[in-house]
């Protein structure tokens, strides 16, 4: 198969990263990537073995979001950037500045570097936590990429500041700085589906937590989810799509309770989801669970609230077609138990 180009993704060992590596390597396309100690290159390559066979044409690079150095040499070339690195730690820092600064100058460094290098058009991996959260008042219609979260509300945490700041300085420095280069963001809402290894999306730590029996009950809070499968899809649509230049891609699908994941996975996998619970727990009672636990903490702001997405936009005009949520709770389930993660 003739290549069909040169394309960078930043955050090689990463879930999403990952995956958008393996679909343009099968699409044929030569790939380079970005991880920060070239000494994981033999274990990341393994990773993806279990996504495709075609390695050849993927190059690693060491690059940092938080430094210079690696950069140049990265873009020197490369048609198209997907900018998918950002951090997103399951326990939230004390200092937020050490998740903002990281998401912000990484995208900005980014961008500035492909556009030196004449990039035709930067994919960001932006996120759902940019569009749907900071509003006064909860609403009962759909969030669309129209919407801003407003970083300043307390009904914000730090990993959605960072994903935001980091978003308004990429489309910022479009406007000022950008050239002719083009911009398009995809903004996920809670990532599943099937893991590689260790490395994957935060979101995933829900459903071990269910299979696990780490809840007694299951807390007032929900998601709107997706497939990394189809994050990764939506990334080479909006990668290659004349249409997709300076828009914004929201790639979220159904409402999901924790109650309504706990359900599936015992519908689904029977015996293996034995110890997913099938009561509520209260939301003063996970309040006051929050005061001991970090990782809780982070999410009380959450409890009772829906944020529905509308993914509209993403399937007419780039005719993306998630699978159905269910499907995708129930692969990140048997991934979990197959990669040894969860032992039931």
């Amino acid at each position: 198969m003739a290549s069909k180009g040169l394309v960078l993704v930043t955050g090689g060992s990463g879930y999403i990263g990952g995956y958008v590596i393996a679909q343009l390597l099968e699409a044929g396309y030569h790939v380079r990537t970005t991880i920060r100690n070239l000494g994981r290159e033999p274990e990341v390559r393994e990773t993806l073995k279990k996504l495709t066979p075609n390695l050849d044409n993927l190059t690693f690079f060491a690059a940092d979001l938080t430094r210079d150095d690696g950069w140049a040499e990265a873009v020197e070339g490369v048609e198209f950037v997907h900018h998918v690195a950002s951090p997103f730690p399951a326990v939230m820092p004390k200092d937020e500045n050490e998740l903002i600064g990281p998401a912000r100058e990484g995208a900005l460094r980014a961008l500035r570097f492909a556009r030196d290098a004449g990039v035709k058009r930067v994919v960001l991996t932006s996120s759902m936590a940019a569009i749907a959260y900071g509003q006064a008042q909860p609403r009962t219609t759909a969030y669309t990429e129209a919407d801003w979260t407003d970083e300043t509300s307390p009904d914000t945490g730090a990993y959605i500041r960072s994903k935001t700041i980091a978003e308004r300085a990429a489309w910022d420095f479009m406007k000022t700085e950008g050239g002719t280069m083009e911009l398009a963001t995809v903004n996920p809402g809670a990532v599943l589906g099937p893991i590689l290894g260790p490395d994957f999306s935060t979101s995933i730590l829900l459903v071990q937590k269910l299979l696990n029996g780490d809840f007694p009950a299951c807390p007032r809070l929900g998601f709107s989810l997706v497939d990394v499968r189809d994050v990764a899809d939506l990334h080479i649509r909006a990668m290659t799509h004349e249409k997709a230049a300076g828009e914004r891609f929201m790639a979220a699908c159904d409402w999901y309770w924790v109650e309504d994941v706990a359900r599936v996975l015992r519908e689904d996998l029977g015996t293996q989801a034995r110890k997913a619970p099938t009561g509520r727990l209260p939301s003063w009672l996970v309040r006051i669970i929050a005061n001991f636990d970090p990782v809780i903490r982070g999410i009380t702001f959450e409890l009772e609230k829906v944020r529905m997405a509308d993914n509209s936009k993403a399937k007419t005009l780039l005719g993306w077609t998630p699978r159905d949520v269910r499907t995708s709770i129930t692969d990140t389930a048997r991934s979990l138990i197959r990669e040894g993660i969860v032992r039931v």
